[in-house]
């Protein structure tokens, strides 16, 4: 079998895989989240034709590829230096170098081909590349091969960050099918990178159900794990699909991140989460029960960049604002707006910030 012919049978069950994950609601959204999170992949372009090399560079944007220049001679050098995911050339050599190569790593490669035809095609693909593109492609053209080669590139990422992390990161909680606390521990930071990257606002949910131990005191534990289930399942089912995520953090409290999400859409969705739990009744076997919870908000305009105790600051504000949602009478929001500043270490200034 070619090279080619190789990485397309990757390919293939690279997507049977996707489909597969598809078809399980519990790790579809965790799936998602390490998808969307992810920095646009590095690409290498190869491109012998000054003038090819020179359009190229100008219609591929940043939030496509990450792309890199590079000489002919120099690339097998560039590429065990650094894993580029992608690589575009018009170099049918090179196409077959790359592939006999030992890299940790084989890329995704896209033939750059000066003549769209047939014959142009196949020699590409024999040589070992996974797709070509017409040097003179059309702008829809260009979008979907490119679309092609950057979901391909994210696809392998994720499994292999999935299987790196498969045996000491549990991604989904158990019990209610959210994302776990471990997976928050380690995608928050990275939400918060992409932020920073995209220059996007960012908002953090804390919420507890309130009265908990009240209810498995009274109902029982099973009755309490039941109503967990049913919770977890509403703030899913209240968010966005595919770019707004829960994680159960532990007992009866849950976080939930909201990207790209401005204050007053972060308070509004607050709210929406608080009547969605409140407003009707949780059926547990026998009885329905009548359930709220107290929410704590906190919303970062601009995300700084560089900055590692980010996270630990929004945790931090979105907890106070927790603790005054409790000490109000819980059943209710408390949002603050974070500024740029980091808060001071003794919180004092945090009961400034705060409003319901």
């Amino acid at each position: 079998m070619s090279s080619g012919g190789h990485t397309t049978v990757i390919k293939r069950v690279l997507e049977r895989r996707v489909h597969e994950l598809e078809a399980r609601e519990d790790t579809t959204a965790t799936v998602a989240v390490m998808l969307r999170v992810l920095p646009p992949p590095h690409a290498l372009l190869v491109i012998r034709a000054a003038d090819t090399r020179k359009q190229l560079e100008q219609r591929i944007h940043k939030e496509m590829l990450d792309v890199a220049l590079c000489e002919e001679h120099e690339a097998i050098d560039n590429l065990r230096k650094k894993f580029r995911a992608v690589v575009m050339t018009d170099s049918l050599p090179l196409i077959r170098r790359i592939r006999t190569q030992k890299l940790p790593r084989d890329p995704f490669i896209l033939y750059i081909a000066p003549f769209d035809n047939p014959e142009e095609i196949e020699s590409g693909l024999l040589a070992g590349a996974d797709d070509h593109l017409a040097r003179n492609a059309t702008e829809p053209t260009l979008k979907a091969r490119l679309g092609t080669a950057r979901r391909i590139a994210e696809l392998e990422e994720v499994l292999r960050i999935a299987l790196i992390e498969n045996r000491e990161l549990s991604t989904t909680d158990e019990l209610t099918r959210v994302a776990s606390r471990r997976f928050f521990g380690k995608h928050f930071p990275r939400e918060i990178d992409r932020a920073a990257r995209c220059r996007r606002p960012l908002s953090l949910i804390l919420c507890d159900i309130d009265f908990f131990k009240h209810v498995n005191d009274t109902l029982g534990h099973a009755c309490g794990d039941e109503i967990l289930k049913q919770f977890g399942a509403r703030l899913q089912e209240s968010l966005r699909r595919g770019v707004d995520w829960v994680a159960r953090l532990g007992g009866e409290e849950f976080v939930v991140i909201l990207p790209e999400t401005n204050y007053d859409q972060a308070l509004d969705a607050a709210r929406r989460l608080r009547a969605c739990i409140a407003d009707s009744p949780f059926q547990v076997p026998g009885k329905t029960v009548e359930i709220t919870a107290s929410f704590g908000m906190c919303n970062l305009q601009q995300v700084p960049f560089g900055d590692r105790k980010t996270a630990d600051h929004m945790l931090r504000i979105a907890d106070a604002a927790l603790y005054r949602s409790k000490h109000a009478g819980r059943n209710r929001v408390t949002a603050t707006l974070m500024p740029m500043n980091p808060v001071r270490r003794d919180g004092s200034d945090i009961d400034s910030m705060l409003s319901r």
